[in-house]
């Protein structure tokens, strides 16, 4: 037996989650089972965790959580063996298929990735998916031309988990770092992170008439989407890329296509959930190199899985910030 934050469906048809003990018999199928040490908080989980499930959970009961790091148990495939240290992000983990707010978790061996040299479960937790997602929008920026030198970087809700970790995987490689809030109490927050200037959120939330601003960004880790991320495009150096990993804002884009045909603007779409194998392996071994540690630490908020319905509420409303790290065994 083993404990699990469970979300059961009560008959108003509405979900609630509950801190149970369950036995491995009822995991769902896989062929790897994993002890886990560590899962984390993203902005699907608090969907995952309200009562509608935010439109990702099919059916119930129900385990969420879409990332987690720990130790093999026992594994019918060849790739791994039992003490492996491994850990998951995507293929919609804690949304379809059981997640890691448990103590055990049982899944396909190609979701799992080993876990980098030089990374804890704990420190892969702090990271991911939104650090997972920061890192690719990092190199995809990187592959399309971005060097230290072009100019300042644009990071748009700058103070949530993939903007935290965006703004300091950004700075340690050398680059001016433009942290976009809403909040004037995480300015301290961002400039510890790295970030050399603060943009109040106000400044690119109002739709403007006119399809191209002065060129002020060489290229932008956008989470917000909606009315800021048409406001960045018009904004972007000539050739610069704009990296979407999100739609915090809103999943309309109020733009035009002429900073496209006038400016050569890249808008670059990031997914983090169908990921390929060997772009993750370079995405986290770029995140053990590249993401200064003791940034990471200065992010993590430390949680069990008994604070978790109220997190869940709390991402959702935008208070959360920086990443929480929850020790499912504690």
């Amino acid at each position: 037996m083993f404990n699990a934050l469970v979300m059961e469906q009560g008959e108003d048809g509405l979900a609630t989650a509950n801190l149970k003990e369950i036995g491995e018999d009822a995991l769902p199928e896989g062929n790897v089972t994993v002890a886990v040490e560590y899962s984390t908080v993203n902005y699907k989980d608090g969907l995952c965790l309200s009562p509608k499930g935010g439109g990702l959970v099919r059916k119930y009961p129900h385990v969420p959580g879409i990332d987690f790091a720990g130790t093999v148990e026992s594994s019918e495939d060849d790739r791994y063996k039992p003490g492996d240290k491994v850990v998951l992000t995507g293929w919609r983990v804690g949304e379809v298929h059981w997640g890691g707010y448990a103590q055990k978790a049982r899944v396909n061996a190609d979701w799992l990735v080993p876990l980098p040299e030089g990374l804890s479960p704990q420190q892969a937790m702090a990271v991911g998916t939104a650090g997972f997602t920061s890192m690719l929008a990092v190199m995809a920026l990187e592959d399309h031309g971005l060097v230290p030198g072009n100019g300042p970087v644009l990071v748009t809700g700058a103070a949530g988990g993939v903007g935290s970790v965006a703004t300091a995987i950004l700075a340690n490689l050398g680059y001016e770092v433009a942290g976009v809030t809403g909040r004037p109490d995480t300015e301290g927050y961002l400039t510890s992170l790295g970030a050399t200037q603060i943009v109040p959120r106000e400044a690119l939330n109002e739709t403007v008439k006119r399809p191209l601003e002065t060129e002020t960004w060489a290229g932008c880790v956008d989470a917000v989407g909606g009315p800021m991320l048409a406001r960045v495009l018009g904004q972007m150096k000539y050739g610069g890329s704009v990296a979407a990993v999100g739609l915090a804002g809103g999943a309309a884009l109020p733009a035009t296509v002429i900073p496209f045909l006038l400016r050569g603007v890249n808008l670059l779409g990031i997914d983090s959930v169908m990921q390929p194998y060997d772009n993750r392996l370079r995405a986290w071994k770029r995140i053990a190199t590249d993401l200064p540690m003791d940034k990471l630490e200065a992010m993590v908020r430390p949680a069990t899985l008994s604070d978790l319905p109220a997190l869940g509420a709390d991402i959702l409303n935008g208070q959360v910030q920086g990443r929480v790290v929850v020790d499912v065994n504690a």
